[in-house]
């Protein structure tokens, strides 16, 4: 009785806080409560990569091309100090390296299109917006190899920037634990890439 208690509890939690949110306008929210909650890039994505079942997780990589920072079976850290690589690699704007100051990633390791995450935190919170449609705009443009995701979301938690790209049953498992993990995230960009 009390695990029932304790689930219809959560799940009202889970309902209630997003309804506070002021939709529509990223970062107006208490920007201190989301640094609070969040410690860097790589530990946002470690966080929502914890919330997967191992019936739930997929062949992954994360991180750059650094024996310091690649890793194997989940995120790794990705150094902004090479611009061209966060935009070969993540979809990152090479125009807006310098608004950012820490970076994390996640692949799919048989194919970048069947998933890329990549987390960027933003200096200055006013960047936000900027960053946002800059990454929506670059990812849009590209020329896909190997077949094309299906779908390209960007989502804010606190100073950060999540966005992630690729087939649709993973970019939802992706976006519901993002959710659940940080429930006061917002979703700026969701559609589909073709």
């Amino acid at each position: 009785m009390k695990k029932i208690f304790a689930t219809l509890l959560a799940a009202l939690f889970m309902l209630a806080f997003p309804a506070c949110s002021s939709v529509g306008n990223p970062g107006s929210g208490s920007q201190s409560e989301g640094e609070n909650a969040i410690g860097s890039a790589l530990e946002l994505l470690t966080t929502v990569w914890a919330g997967y079942g191992e019936e739930e997780r997929f062949a992954a990589a994360g991180g750059d091309m650094s024996e310091e920072n690649m890793t194997m079976d989940g995120p790794g850290k990705f150094s902004v100090s090479d611009a061209a690589a966060l935009d070969t690699t993540l979809g990152f704007p090479e125009a807006a390296v310098d608004k950012i100051d820490d970076a994390a990633s996640l692949m799919h390791m048989m194919n970048a299109n069947t998933f890329t995450c990549g987390v960027y935190h933003v200096k200055d919170a006013g960047d936000l917006p900027e960053v946002s449609t800059a990454l929506k705009d670059n990812i849009l443009q590209r020329q896909w190899m190997c077949g094309f995701p299906d779908r390209l979301v960007i989502m804010q938690a606190g100073s950060y920037v999540v966005a992630f790209f690729g087939e649709e049953g993973i970019t939802g498992t992706f976006q519901e634990k993002l959710v659940t993990a940080y429930p006061a995230a917002e979703t700026l960009c969701d559609q589909p890439v073709a």
